[in-house]
C-alpha cells in the first residue's frame, strides 16, 4: 500500500493491530538525510508504540564511524557525520522507548547491499556491476579496489529480518544483530569472480581520485554527501556478523551464488 510515511494518521491506520512493524524505508534524496529522516523515524516509532507492536528497522553500518576492527554489535557507535549522527539517533530514540516498555525495539544493521533485490540502490551491484557487464566504464567514486569489504547480500538481511519479526523471545530485542555476511572481498576479486562466471570480458573499472571528488563535492551534492563514508573504501571494513549466525542458524550466502544472482538480475533488466 502506497502511503506518506511521514502522515502519522494514516499510518497509524495501515498498522493497527500488526504484531511487528519493519521500518526498511529510506529518504528519497541521500543529500538530505539530516532534513527527512527524522520525521519518517519517528512517524515508524509511534506509529508501533501505538500498535503495540515490535519495531525492526533496518539500519546501516554509519553510526560505527571510522573503525579500525571488524565490527561486532559492541562497536561504539561514534558517528563522525550527520548520516551517521541520523542513524545514531534513531536508534537511541527506540532503544529510549525498549527500556522504558513502551515497545520492544531491535535493529538490523548491514554493510553495502548487493543482490538482485538491491540494484537501484547497490554501489557495488547497480554502479559498478551493471555498466561493466554492458562493457561500459563504471566509477568507483571513493576508496580503492585493492582493500577488503564486506558486501551483505539482501537476501540475508530478509532472512534475519524475517525471523526476529516472529521472534517471541525477549533477549532478541533492545539491541542489534548484524546480518550474516560473507567473508571481506576486494572490489577487483569481485570483478575477477564475475568474470570468471561469465566468462566474457567486462568494461573498465576507473576510480575517481580522492582529490577530484573533495574538489568537486561543493558543486556536485552526491559527491559532497559521499565522503563522509569514503574511510569505508579507502581502508579494511569488516563486518562480524557471528553473534547472529550463532543466535538464528543463519549462514551467510556464498559470494559466487550472490554474485550468479546479480547478474542474472542485471542481465533481466537490460532485456
Amino acid at each position: 500500500m502506497a502511503l506518506d510515511v511521514g502522515d502519522g494518521a494514516a499510518l497509524g491506520a495501515l498498522v493497527s493491530g500488526a504484531t511487528s512493524v519493519i521500518n526498511a524505508v529510506n529518504p528519497a534524496s541521500y543529500t538530505r538525510w539530516e532534513r527527512d529522516w527524522p520525521p519518517l523515524a519517528a512517524a515508524i516509532l509511534n506509529a508501533a508504540e501505538e500498535a503495540g507492536a515490535r519495531l525492526v528497522t533496518v539500519s546501516n553500518l554509519y553510526l560505527y564511524g571510522q573503525v579500525t576492527a571488524p565490527m561486532t554489535e559492541a562497536t561504539p557507535i561514534a558517528p563522525t557525520g550527520p548520516k551517521g549522527a541520523v542513524r545514531a539517533r534513531m536508534w537511541a530514540d527506540a532503544l529510549d522507548r525498549h527500556r522504558a516498555g513502551r515497545l520492544r525495539a531491535v535493529e538490523v544493521r548491514a554493510s553495502d547491499y548487493l543482490g538482485p533485490e538491491t540494484l537501484s540502490s547497490s554501489l557495488l551491484g547497480g554502479m559498478i556491476l551493471a555498466p561493466l557487464l554492458r562493457g561500459r566504464t563504471a566509477y568507483l567514486p571513493m576508496g580503492r579496489r585493492d582493500v577488503p569489504h564486506s558486501w551483505t547480500y539482501d537476501g540475508d538481511v530478509a532472512a534475519l529480518v524475517a525471523r526476529l519479526a516472529r521472534s517471541e523471545q525477549e533477549s532478541d530485542y533492545g539491541r542489534a544483530w548484524h546480518v550474516p555476511t560473507a567473508d571481506p572481498v576486494t572490489v577487483a576479486d569481485v570483478l575477477d569472480q564475475v568474470q570468471a562466471i561469465t566468462d566474457r570480458p567486462l568494461g573498465r573499472l576507473r576510480v575517481l581520485p580522492r582529490g577530484v571528488v573533495t574538489g568537486l563535492g561543493p558543486v556536485v551534492p552526491l559527491l559532497g554527501a559521499l565522503r563522509e563514508t569514503r574511510h569505508q573504501f579507502e581502508r579494511p571494513f569488516v563486518l562480524d556478523s557471528t553473534a547472529a549466525q550463532q543466535r538464528f542458524g543463519l549462514a551467510p550466502t556464498p559470494l559466487t551464488t550472490v554474485l550468479a544472482r546479480t547478474i542474472a538480475a542485471i542481465h533481466a533488466r537490460s532485456d
